[in-house]
């Protein structure tokens, strides 16, 4: 599913496909006695030649987010990337159910596609495990955002990289269906020379959709992975252009406090508190217009650089 385009709204669209799953039979030795449904989704293409980590947990949320009542939304959501995806293959989504409460319900979804050779088993790319609950009144506390400048005035990914002749510079200023604005100075092309400790980003849909609950809840996740690689970037005086840089998602988890419509702008707190053993952590929170605390994120990737001289 590769975009040759650049019309924002077909863009926002084909991001709206993408996350639609098609139901189908459960398969392999993962089916279980739990399992409650299966479903398939294509898989697009992405610069380093596998697919976005962000596309498989979005349509991991749907997948699971189909198998319980539609008065449940999700809350939380925790998930492992096992292996990277294959961009030639639809991705398999087995939903299995763990739980279903009075007020709460537990999912497990196992995203897999073919071994790479013809004598290989399926292979698990990713595990989710997602909790949701029906809405309830109760105690209520949160964070309020930071100062920060209307994502108006900034300038968009395609302004900052206009005229940078590189493959991956020219999809993210054309292609993200996810329209982000940098607070903190971009690292795109050159490190943060102060080092500094976290940033901010304003993002929301590129173009304006209609879509279900579900599917926001979905495009949240989806969103959520573009950027938390930077904070630790920036702390370590490395921009996304650094030779030799090598990283991968671990883990990558969401807790939902509100529920959004991702075609309105999120401000996006990141900060690194933790780069050791190869890995590096970072802690976000998303605010909506209003300065409201809707959610907060917390990744575990592996980063390598190789040490130039």
């Amino acid at each position: 599913m590769t975009s040759a385009h650049t019309d924002p709204s077909k863009i926002a669209a084909d991001l709206v496909d993408l996350l639609d799953l098609r139901e189908s039979a459960p398969f392999g030795e993962f089916s279980t006695t739990a399992t409650v449904a299966a479903y398939q989704g294509d898989s697009s293409p992405h610069p380093g030649g596998h697919v976005f980590g962000g596309q498989v947990m979005g349509q991991a949320v749907t997948a699971v987010g189909r198998t319980v009542s539609p008065d449940r939304r999700i809350h939380s959501m925790y998930s492992y990337f096992l292996a990277p995806g294959d961009p030639s293959h639809p991705i398999r989504f087995q939903v299995d159910a763990l739980r279903d409460g009075g007020s709460f319900s537990v999912r497990r979804v196992l995203a897999t596609q073919p071994g790479r050779e013809a004598d290989e088993e399926e292979r698990t790319i990713l595990a989710m495990t997602a909790s949701f609950q029906e809405d309830q009144d109760g105690l209520e506390h949160q964070e309020r955002a930071p100062e920060a400048p209307d994502p108006e005035g900034l300038p968009t990914t395609a302004e900052v990289l206009d005229g940078i002749d590189h493959p991956v510079a020219r999809y993210w200023a054309t292609q993200r269906p996810i329209d982000i604005r940098h607070v903190t100075d971009p690292i795109y092309l050159r490190p943060d020379a102060a080092g500094a400790e976290s940033q901010m980003v304003w993002m929301r849909m590129l173009a304006p959709i209609e879509a279900d609950p579900l599917t926001h809840d979905a495009i949240l996740a989806f969103a959520s992975d573009y950027t938390p690689f930077e904070p630790i970037l920036r702390r370590q005086g490395l921009s996304w252009m650094t030779p030799g840089l090598k990283m991968a998602t671990i883990n990558h988890a969401i807790w939902w406090h509100k529920h959004v419509d991702t075609n309105d702008w999120l401000l996006y707190v990141q900060r690194s508190p933790s780069a050791a053993g190869g890995r590096g952590l970072t802690h976000g929170q998303l605010f909506d217009r209003a300065g409201d605390l809707v959610a907060t994120v917390t990744q575990e990737g592996m980063i390598r650089a190789t040490q130039q001289g």
